[in-house]
């Protein structure tokens, strides 16, 4: 099950980044976990089509065989992790940036 793994180690990395190594605390606010909704409804979109058509397929070897809307439930563990990993960063510089700007 080695896409369960990778995808159980993504959302891992992406909490680690996000509570100790960044500390930006998304995961602690309402407004990322709104935003991640939004995010999530249209991954199930265009996750249901490239499945559900057959565009994409998994081997069933590699997988739990949980699917939300056609999607293996991997799947929105990696959509986390780099929704999660991409917000990190923007904030992170968007601080960085702040405080240049206020020297």
């Amino acid at each position: 099950m080695f896409y369960t793994s990778a995808s159980i180690t993504a959302v891992l990395i992406a909490v680690i980044v996000d509570v100790f190594l960044l500390r930006t605390r998304l995961l602690a606010s309402k407004l990322f976990w709104a935003t991640w909704v939004i995010v999530l409804f249209f991954q199930f979109i265009v996750n249901g089509v490239l499945t559900g058509l057959g565009v994409v397929q998994y081997d069933p070897g590699v997988i739990v065989g949980v699917r939300l809307f056609y999607a293996p439930i991997e799947d929105i563990g990696f959509g986390f992790a780099l929704i999660t990993l991409t917000l990190c960063g923007w904030v992170r510089l968007g601080h960085r940036a702040e405080r240049r700007a206020a020297d």
